[in-house]
């Protein structure tokens, strides 16, 4: 049984407590969206990433394509999070009830709550030499405590120990916080306050913090600290995602920048992940060219995190109207090299031509690359490997080549790429003349029921001696890729017919291989499928007419089940629509969405509504593109009416 947001429609509608499902069924993938961003962490170890959305009071579990799993609530006022070692608890800082909340990463079920006795905060989290700090607000100051998990308070001992920032550092509020793997038990702290700036570099190895560097200035070093980073391998904190400060003998200096910044997040290898208005850039250490830039449009990035094994990078990425998104950005440290090819837009059959090109890319390339080439025409429809052009130390590179047949001749240059660079290719056309021919398909646009057998008939004009055409269907989704229907010569008047079973949105190509003489072709059409739909109600004590309009009738006191019946898909979702009728007209009430089991099936319970009286009316749809799916064309059940009696 689960709750939904129609249930409270509902319950207004109906007097009913909620509307849920009752019988097992799918859940579609949901993107993890955020009101106010509330921490984000992502944990190797499950391979999961936790949003926490402060306005919610929740955190939530996606996989590392950003898809929720699962999530937990009474988070109250969550501000940040941070992942144990071993990746099986994620500890949320609860700044409105006060306490750290520690999650079971796997199940999100709470294992622990840990009062915080502070009048602000907990604020930001770390974990680090087995324990979990944070920073809180004491009085006119910020200050820094923790929780030692391994701590059993049933002993007589509190987990949580509080006024622990070291002798020598000050902040004007509760601080940023941020640890390394590469650098176990040590925090670094950082803070914007009203005149200053802060930050420190912090050990907790020991039994009691020890400050290793402290600054606090009048913005002369940072301008304002809004984000800080421990640099790994370095005695360094990257500020703002741009400036990097060492540190030494107790102090800090600037040690370089980066070209722009906002925050930032580093992966364990070092590699930094920059936010700057609509872009996120990666850089290697202390390099100030690209290795690949994201664009995250104009409502810029809340927060970032690197995945453990630097695979991929989590932003929180702004929506229109509001809120926040949780994006996966893939390959992160493999920057896209350009890859240019040049071939003459025509040339003559049997005479040589000379293809160009240019390969650069932002960050170094090996020297003497060798470029894959490919040669696709008529001959060798599959593709005839060439000698590999070399690039030269400018980028440039050109082959010779002197193409055997007529019609399309492309040239594809490829490059495997390396450990710094993605794979990459491209390429380029020669229209070598031909006379052209006439080819059309049928059934362009058309719309069928769920099933049919449709028969699309192609025609061929006038070629040399090929009169053979193929035809190949490919229904929407990945599941089921393009298939060839049938391939066969043309009859005396050109055609070819073939029937396609209309069980999907599908996409119909008519395909002439061409000949010496005429060109090839190709032409696609699309046609529409239905799903096949239907819904069922049950609990009633008997159908009668109201009017000319037979009605389900229930007890005021007995809940309607309708069990929709639909082609199933993976992930698919139903859309229930339901009417209330009230002063002679129909009134729309809130649509919800309900996710198919395996069998095509879900039932749904209305909740019974504890008075006599009500008419309402209910259908089940499938709607393109928010039904999980967009396989097939919208399509939409007939209505069930349903009455409640005494």
């Amino acid at each position: 049984m689960r709750s939904i947001s129609t249930a409270t429609a509902l319950a207004v509608l109906f007097g009913s407590a909620a509307l849920s499902v009752v019988a097992t069924s799918t859940a579609s993938a949901a993107t993890a969206n955020v009101t106010s961003p509330g921490g984000l962490v992502a944990d190797g170890a499950l391979k999961r990433v936790f949003v926490g959305d402060s306005s919610a009071g929740t955190v939530a579990a996606t996989d590392y394509s950003g898809n929720i799993l699962a999530s937990v609530g009474g988070i109250k006022g969550v501000s940040d999070l941070a992942v144990s070692d071993d990746g099986t608890t994620v500890y949320a800082a609860a700044q409105e009830t006060h306490e750290i909340v520690a999650i079971d990463a796997a199940t999100l079920d709470v294992k622990a709550r840990y009062p915080v006795a502070t009048g602000e905060g907990p604020r930001y989290l770390a974990v680090s030499a087995g324990k979990v700090w944070f920073t809180y607000g004491d009085q006119w100051s910020g200050n820094l405590g923790s929780v030692d998990p391994a701590t059993d308070p049933a002993g007589g001992t509190d987990p949580v120990t509080l006024g622990q920032m070291p002798e020598g550092v000050s902040i004007w509020d509760p601080g940023f916080l941020d640890t390394a793997a590469s650098r176990p038990g040590v925090l670094a702290i950082g803070e914007t306050g009203i005149s200053t700036d802060s930050m420190a570099v912090v050990d907790v190895s020991g039994a009691t913090p020890q400050k290793v560097a402290h600054y606090s200035g009048d913005y002369t070093l940072n301008s304002g600290i809004y984000d800080i980073d421990l640099v790994p391998g370095a005695d360094e904190v990257l500020v703002n995602g741009a400036v990097r400060d060492a540190y030494a003998d107790g102090r800090f200096s600037q040690a370089g920048t980066y070209p722009s910044g906002q925050q930032a997040d580093i992966a364990a290898d070092g590699t930094v992940a920059t936010t700057s208005g609509g872009t996120i850039t990666t850089y290697r250490p202390n390099a100030t060219k690209a290795i690949r830039t994201y664009s995250t449009g104009v409502y810029g990035t809340a927060d970032l995190a690197w995945a453990p094994d630097d695979s991929r990078i989590f932003a929180l990425v702004g929506k229109s109207g509001g809120g926040y998104t949780l994006k996966a950005l893939t390959d992160p440290e493999k920057n896209v090299p350009t890859l240019t090819v040049n071939a003459p837009s025509s040339a003559t059959r049997a005479k040589k031509l000379t293809v160009t090109g240019k390969l650069t890319s932002a960050v170094a390339l090996p020297a003497g690359v060798k470029l894959q080439v490919t040669r696709t025409d008529l001959e060798s429809p599959k593709g005839k490997a060439l000698p590999a052009a070399t690039v030269q130390a400018n980028g440039t590179y050109s082959f010779a080549d002197t193409p055997p047949a007529g019609g399309t001749v492309t040239y594809k240059v490829s490059y495997a790429g390396d450990a710094g660079h993605a794979a990459v290719s491209a390429s380029d056309k020669v229209s070598v003349s031909r006379a052209a021919t006439g080819l059309s398909l049928n059934n362009n646009g058309k719309l069928y029921s769920y099933g049919a057998d449709v028969k699309f008939t192609a025609h061929l004009g006038k070629t040399y001696k090929n009169r053979t055409v193929s035809v190949y269907a490919d229904p929407f989704g990945a599941d089921k890729p393009k298939k060839l229907v049938k391939t066969g010569k043309v009859n005396s008047s050109g055609n070819l017919t073939v029937t396609v079973d209309m069980t999907r949105d599908t996409a119909v190509s008519a395909v002439f291989a061409g000949d010496a003489r005429y060109a090839s072709r190709t032409v696609k059409v699309t046609a529409y499928a239905k799903v096949k739909i239907s819904t069922a109600i049950s609990k009633h004590y008997k159908t009668a007419k109201i009017g000319s309009t037979s009605y389900y009738w229930f007890h005021k006191n007995s809940a309607p089940i309708v069990t929709t019946t639909m082609t199933y898909y993976p992930n698919r979702q139903e859309r229930l629509d339901l009417q209330v009728y009230y002063d002679g007209r129909w009134y729309d009430s809130d649509s919800e969405y309900f996710g198919l089991g395996t069998s095509g099936k879900v039932a749904v319970n209305l909740g019974a509504p504890g008075q006599s009286g009500i008419k309402a009316r209910i259908r089940a749809a499938y709607i393109n593109g928010s039904s999980g799916d967009n396989v097939n064309s919208t399509t939409y059940s007939d209505w069930k009416y349903i009455y409640f009696s005494n």
